[in-house]
């Protein structure tokens, strides 16, 4: 973005009146190369460019984008946006701050998938194919992948901020199904970092594909569960979202200020008991959810949401911090420039306790493990939620059992928050994609094992 244009673009929106004007360009190349019935089956890249306009007055956003990068064009766009406006008190020009640069990954070690091209992914592709048909003869396909983006972004606003942001991210999936001939089952492995195909040597596909075999294997000989209220041990890493579906959302200003989240007005209050502190964390090296600023151009941050049981903050962004009365977190995402940015989660986690695994296990007499969390779906209004367990077991006089398939764990999350009792120390995270109303962005999820003392599983 030429700074000249920039200057026309800020005039433009101060003379209509904005208390704000802000300038998102950006140019992102992607690619995937996925696999299934033992042949690469898709192949696709792209690039997309684009610059987006946000107007705030007060705390009214409006927003427009364009992939036209001419002046005449930009500046159509925000006299388009703030039609009938007009600015009583004159205009101010911006200072511009010096450039800033920022990767978000490590940029010694980085191998960009835009020069390697798609070939160096294939061997990834069979070797998780090869290893998952080999183990049973049960496994009826295999789909794997390899995607990754590459992002360059200039972030300018009225207040002077001359930044410019490069993101990349690669992520891997291992997709297993079953059948014994008269059902099937299916799961799959999905980590994912910040970085390009210096990654690949991170994860093994023989692994992610023995994993999702072997879970689903031991999965398709159990019987249903009897649904009931019954205490439940969940498992770490990908449990985590539970958390981050019925608490996590509540807790960003974007519901908090439309008094949309069971949490409003809850700050200093205790919600959970003192073993739960919950965190989202953007500054995480490495990890697949974390960024340098966020996409307002703030700092990103390691935010205590609840601190031993007790509400501490929100997540927020510029309009929600204003709305709500708290200081910006670093937490404004978008999926791109055709989207404004909102308050989002980044790396959201429960927090290691003191508590381990057989511990909990142990002080149950009948429950439930769920080993490993599936899909499922939430209201961030009332923190409904309702989630397939993809991997269970029953608790039986403090003893893990047989396994069993078809639970789902149903509740509310600001209910569920204080019934949590014991939290274990192996924590863990896994990487995910979150969608709202800025789009879809890269999240993490996250927990140790911890213990909830009643919640009603759904069952046959």
């Amino acid at each position: 973005m030429n700074t000249s244009v920039a200057v026309k673009i800020f005039e433009a929106g101060k003379s209509a009146g904005a208390d704000f004007v802000e300038i998102y360009e950006e140019e992102t190349r992607s690619s995937m190369l996925g696999l299934k019935s033992s042949q690469i089956e898709s192949a696709t890249a792209g690039t997309e460019y684009g610059i987006g306009i946000r107007l705030i007055y007060g705390t009214e956003v409006l927003y427009g984008f364009t992939s036209d990068d001419s002046e005449d064009a930009l500046v159509k766009l925000v006299k388009t946006l703030a039609f009938g406006r007009i600015d009583k008190m004159g205009y101010t020009p911006v200072e511009f701050a010096p450039e800033k640069r920022v990767a978000d990954y490590n940029v010694a070690a980085f191998k960009d998938p835009r020069v390697l091209g798609q070939a160096v992914k294939q061997d990834f592709l069979f070797r998780a194919d090869q290893t998952a048909r080999k183990i049973s003869d049960k496994v009826v396909q295999v789909g794997a992948s390899v995607t990754d983006s590459c992002s360059n972004i200039t972030l300018m606003n009225s207040e002077g901020l001359n930044l410019s942001m490069n993101r990349a991210r690669l992520r891997v999936n291992v997709t297993v199904t079953v059948s014994d001939g008269t059902e099937r089952l299916t799961t799959h492995e999905a980590p994912g970092a910040l970085g390009g195909y210096e990654l690949l040597a991170n994860y093994s596909p023989e692994a992610l594909a023995t994993d999702a075999t072997e879970r689903l294997l031991r999965m398709l000989s159990a019987g249903y569960i009897k649904g009931g209220q019954m205490p439940v041990v969940m498992g770490n890493g990908f449990g985590g979202v539970i958390f981050h579906e019925a608490c996590g959302h509540p807790l960003e200003t974007e519901s908090v200020r439309r008094g949309a989240s069971p949490f409003c007005g809850k700050l200093g209050e205790a919600i959970g008991q003192p073993c739960l502190t919950a965190i989202d964390d953007g500054t995480m090296e490495g990890v697949w959810g974390s960024l340098k600023f966020d996409d307002e151009g703030t700092p990103t941050q390691r935010t205590t949401l609840i601190e031993n049981g007790i509400l501490k903050t929100y997540m927020s962004d510029r309009v929600g911090a204003q709305e709500v009365g708290i200081a910006r977190t670093g937490s404004a995402r978008r999926e791109s420039y055709k989207y404004a940015p909102v308050s989002r989660m980044r790396n959201t986690f429960i927090a290691p306790g003191k508590d381990t695994l057989d511990s909990m296990i142990a002080s149950v007499d009948n429950g439930l493990y769920a080993a490993r969390m599936a899909g499922g779906s939430v209201n961030p209004a009332t923190g409904e939620f309702n989630f397939a367990v993809d991997e269970g077991y029953v608790i039986r006089g403090g003893k893990i059992c047989e396994p069993v398939r078809g639970a789902t764990l149903i509740g509310k999350g600001h209910e569920i928050m204080p019934r949590i009792s014991m939290v274990g120390t192996d924590w863990e995270v896994a990487a995910g994609v979150c969608g709202a109303s800025s789009g879809h962005v890269p999240v993490t999820v996250g927990q140790p094992s911890i213990k909830v003392d009643q919640i009603l599983v759904g069952g046959r």
